[in-house]
């Protein structure tokens, strides 16, 4: 992904030298300031598309880096294109100052009402400004995900109301065949992907399989399983381990959806998820009622067996992220004794799936490790408070002595997952065992 947006990158500036980039570098101040302001602009928009590309869904880029390194990689190509708007901003306001002999408020107020789809470029500033607003960290905890959510679809309108700016302003849109061919080309690409793969699939699997809830069933006080109905669902193209965008056609607010992992395979007519009260959408979950229509996007997700050949695994969770794990070791294939499950919860009664877990043990002898405790208080850890005198790494390999020979898998809260990693590794886990997948927005 990092050759695309240097490949990229490198034909827009050739696009912008074919449009006598340099000799504009050589030529008057203003002219200088414009050029730059172009180039500068071009990438930045140029960068807004592959944005667009990293989260549209496409399956072969998702099952390549998995939901969680695209939506970091996403992040960091949307520092750089918003930067560089700005940056295109600013050179040009300055560039159309000096021609004018104008102040630059002035001009800045001239370039908006008076040129050709300005007022709708100054719109998508505005919205994109939103956007990189509310992502950075400290406002995206503030925010519950379904506003969060809401508020970064603005990124679609952004790049939408730029569009008529760079066709009726844009110089290096208009220089050439080529130029043209590779910007409609750029757009329609972006455009089709997120018609066809956030759209046009969810929507017809959804449409296809009919999916209603059946039950809703409270596996603790704070943990529900919701249980579904459709046709073919075995049919649907997902693994164990993976996860769904889930909208329940309950009233409003139905149009956010929230990412929960299948609990269990689908089976011909049912599909279940499992989910944790955590005070945003999945406090719906409860009060969900048998008949509720749902729409599904997806699979996502690359919390999956592996490909090699160890045969043995280990799996550590905390919390609701048993509900890929169990998923995972009623599906995968393992001799009794080559599989281990490390189960961490708060107290006894947030042991979700305790009589399943416990039925695997009996009957394909997974090694089940209950962890209970609150949380390790001054120190990141994978233990829970109380547990003296044993590391992360010594606690870990008293319970699976052989840690290094298995792939691992982690699930669970971001803290508990780096630490969950981080003594793995220093047990000698190498990366290429070490499966995980953060689900954090």
């Amino acid at each position: 992904m990092g050759a695309a947006c240097w490949g990229t990158a490198l034909v827009v500036t050739a696009l912008w030298l074919s449009g006598r980039g340099v000799q504009s570098l050589t030529a008057s101040r203003p002219e200088l300031l414009d050029s730059l302001g172009r180039l500068s602009g071009l990438v930045a928009a140029d960068l807004l598309l592959i944005q667009v590309l990293l989260m549209a869904r496409v399956p072969i880029i998702e099952r390549s880096f998995g939901q969680d390194e695209l939506a970091r990689r996403h992040r960091l190509v949307g520092f750089w294109s918003f930067s560089l708007l700005l940056v295109h901003v600013v050179l040009i306001t300055l560039g159309y100052a000096s021609s004018a002999r104008t102040g630059i408020v002035s001009e800045a107020w001239t370039l908006v009402t008076t040129y050709g789809g300005m007022l709708l470029a100054a719109a998508a500033l505005v919205a994109l400004s939103v956007v990189v607003v509310t992502s950075v960290r400290i406002a995206r905890r503030k925010l519950r995900y379904e506003s969060w959510h809401l508020l970064h679809l603005y990124a679609y309108v952004g790049v939408g109301l730029s569009v008529p700016h760079e066709i009726w302003t844009g110089a290096d849109f208009q220089s050439s065949a080529l130029a043209r061919a590779y910007w409609w080309g750029s757009y329609a690409l972006a455009a089709g992907a997120v018609a066809v793969y956030r759209v046009g699939l969810p929507l017809w699997r959804s449409l296809r399989h009919g999916i209603t809830v059946s039950s809703v069933v409270r596996e603790s006080p704070d943990v529900v399983t919701v249980h579904m109905r459709g046709r073919g669902l075995h049919r649907l193209p997902v693994q164990a381990g993976q996860f769904f965008i889930w909208r329940f056609l309950d009233g409003p607010g139905w149009s956010r959806g929230n990412p929960y992992s299948l609990s269990g395979a689908p089976r011909r007519d049912h599909v279940q998820i499992t989910a944790k009260d955590l005070g945003d959408g999945s406090s719906r979950l409860a009060g969900l009622r048998p008949g509720t229509r749902v729409l599904i996007e997806g699979p996502y997700g690359r919390l999956t067996a592996p490909v090699g050949e160890l045969g043995r695994v280990a799996m550590l969770a905390c919390g609701i992220g048993v509900t890929p794990m169990k998923a995972l070791l009623e599906d995968m294939d393992y001799a009794p004794g080559d599989a281990s499950l490390v189960y961490r919860a708060r107290s006894e009664p947030d042991l979700v799936f305790r009589a399943e877990l416990d039925a695997l043990a009996a009957d394909r002898g997974v090694a089940v490790h209950y962890v209970v405790g609150h949380r390790r208080r001054g120190r990141p850890s994978w233990l829970p408070d109380g547990v003296d005198g044993l590391s992360d790494e010594m606690a870990l390999h008293r319970l699976v002595p052989d840690l290094s020979t298995r792939d691992v898998f982690i699930c669970g809260p971001n803290e508990w997952m780096e630490a969950a990693a981080a003594a793995a590794r220093n047990l000698g886990v190498p990366d290429r065992q070490i499966h995980e997948e953060r689900f954090t927005w």
